[in-house]
């Protein structure tokens, strides 16, 4: 078999059940709810499926920015509020940014704190 036959790994660069994406979907049920908005209503409002909506909401998925933010003016909250409390280390595994490992936290500190960013 040619190395171009083979059949080439599928790659999910978000793990539907990570901390971020449960979090988030907990953050929009939650609104829902104190707005007491059902998931098709808020879906109508949003011009969101009701389908994707609910995905959202159980954490699976990877909701844009667009639609994070139809959300956000459904609800009549600010999209901060969707994504209060999330940290690096919510992010799925090899997806944090750059500094937020446990072994890169002295680095990230020393790159910084020639700038002043963050204090030594």
């Amino acid at each position: 078999m040619s190395s171009m036959e083979q059949s080439i790994p599928a790659v999910r660069l978000v793990d539907p059940h990570s901390p971020a994406a449960a979090k988030v979907g907990e953050s929009i049920a939650r609104l829902r709810r104190r707005a007491r908005l059902s998931r098709p209503t808020l879906a109508d409002c949003a011009d969101l499926d009701v389908r994707h909506l609910q995905r959202i909401e159980r954490g699976h998925g990877n909701p844009t920015l667009l639609s994070l933010m139809q959300i956000a003016v459904a609800l009549e909250v600010p999209l901060a509020q969707l994504v209060e409390g999330l940290a690096p280390e919510d992010m799925p595994a090899g997806r944090r940014p750059y500094g937020y490992s446990t072994r890169d936290t002295q680095t990230r500190r020393r790159y910084f704190a020639g700038n002043g960013a963050l204090e030594a």
